[in-house]
């Protein structure tokens, strides 16, 4: 027997000799770290103002929150301004042109994170040399105290603004500096304090990164909150408009189906009726039927499969006394008054009025539960007014009630829009809420008059 073993190759870089796995991984690590230090490291992307939707910021107003949008630049700009000052008094002998420069190496790098900060980061490191070279054989080494402050602070801010991983990189490149100068041109000085200042960066780095996750994170999840309710308030649109599609359907299919019937009877009520009129009714009832199998093919793909059509016809007004008694049963006192001349409207509007006094009910009922509620009809000229009103509910919750914010409205819009009707809600002055609404009735002025 004999074993045979097989050598698995990495694939060449140019058909040359083929690349080892660390080999990739060292590519990988130096493309990324071109991607986020060396393209468009000087790219123009000025600090926005802060937020002002916050816990406390939120409650501001007027010039105080003006001035408080502006707190993170102001900020930066002072720690600009300390980090200039240590550096100033820690050049000391190197006169005041020196004193000078160095205070400006150490503002300029910190100021410019305000508009360029991975650019920022460059100019500090470019700038450390020259702050050292202003330093004698006593003072720490490689940082000079202004390039130790700046560098910490530029690398702070820098970590705030961008992605953690950016951090990383800082961090080791400013570890490669100090090492690579330590063991260069560290003979001969007092001290070495890259140690410290990689201690201290990384506590800081370590704090910054993980608040720049964590408002990633709620960036995050606040734009997925906004598109799942975006999405809810879409399903439930559609479902109501599913649900007035059968109403609608169930209504019409009724009355097409009553056109039909009498179409075709009508000729057997009039003796002798001559071809013309026969003819008429039977183009009637033909189109009254094409009608109804054109209605049913189109809106039956708004029925679910389980979906079965009622066997009691849709409710109208007529049938409001016995929901508010329905309600009545389930706790709340509910009034009705009714105001003009009564009189039967299309079955389209009194089951939409119908259904807009249930919703509103309901809403009473899980809103507002002790409260009375009170619904107004008005038949009045042009149409039919509704009114549902509730006084507050006596009992005391510690979750406030958000009126205006459920599914029940959306359907109730719906059927208002649908009839080019008008609908207003909101609270009353005692703490209540009410829901006011008018559909229009075509002719129902003539038939007033």
């Amino acid at each position: 027997m004999t074993e045979t073993t097989q050598t698995q190759t990495m694939p060449s870089r140019g058909g040359g000799r083929p690349s080892s796995p660390e080999f990739q991984v060292a590519m990988d690590a130096w493309r990324r770290l071109r991607q986020d230090l060396f393209h468009d490291a000087f790219a123009y992307r000025p600090l926005p103002p802060l937020r002002m939707d916050g816990m406390f910021t939120g409650r501001l107003s007027g010039r105080l929150r003006e001035y408080v949008a502006w707190t993170p630049h102001a900020t930066v700009v002072a720690a600009g301004l300390f980090a200039a000052a240590i550096a100033a008094s820690s050049s000391e002998g190197a006169g005041d042109l020196g004193g000078l420069l160095v205070a400006l190496l150490a503002l300029c790098p910190i100021l410019l994170t305000l508009i360029r900060p991975v650019g920022a980061f460059w100019v500090s490191m470019a700038a450390t040399p020259f702050t050292a070279a202003f330093s004698d054989m006593w003072s720490d080494w490689p940082w000079a105290p202004g390039s130790f402050a700046a560098q910490l602070v530029v690398m702070t801010v820098v970590a705030l603004r961008t992605r953690p991983r950016i951090a990383a990189w800082m961090w080791a490149l400013t570890a490669a500096y100090g090492i690579v100068v330590e063991g260069i041109l560290g003979a001969g000085h007092y001290a070495s304090n890259t140690g410290p200042l990689l201690v201290v960066s990384a506590m800081s780095l370590l704090a910054a990164s993980a608040l720049t996750i964590r408002r990633t994170a709620q960036r995050e999840v606040t734009a997925q909150q906004t598109v799942t309710e975006h999405e809810r308030s879409k399903r439930t649109l559609l479902e109501e408009r599913t649900t007035i599609a059968r109403e609608l359907h169930d209504v019409v299919a009724h009355h097409m189906s009553v056109v039909a019937i009498q179409a075709e009877a009508a000729p057997y009520r009039v003796e002798n009726p001559p071809p013309e009129l026969e003819q008429a009714f039977a183009t009637i009832r033909e189109n009254a039927v094409a009608a109804l199998t054109e209605l049913r093919r189109v809106l039956g793909v708004v029925r679910a499969e389980d979906y079965e059509a009622p066997d009691a016809p849709q409710p109208t007004l007529a049938d409001l006394d016995g929901l508010l008694a329905n309600v009545r049963e389930a706790g709340l006192t509910v009034d009705k008054v009714v105001t003009g001349a009564v009189r039967e409207l299309p079955q389209g509007v009194e089951l939409s009025a119908y259904r807009i006094v249930q919703e509103a009910l309901s809403n009473t009922l899980r809103h507002a539960p002790g409260a009375t509620a009170r619904v107004e009809i008005g038949y009045v000229l042009g149409g039919l007014g509704l009114r549902i009103v509730n006084d507050p509910s006596p009992e005391v919750r510690l979750v406030k009630s958000t009126h205006g914010t459920g599914h029940g409205l959306t359907g109730m819009r719906e059927r208002v829009t649908m009839l080019n009707g008008e609908m207003t809600t909101g609270d009353t002055e005692d703490g209540g809420y009410e829901v006011t609404v008018f559909l229009p009735v075509v002719g129902a002025s003539e038939g007033d008059a």
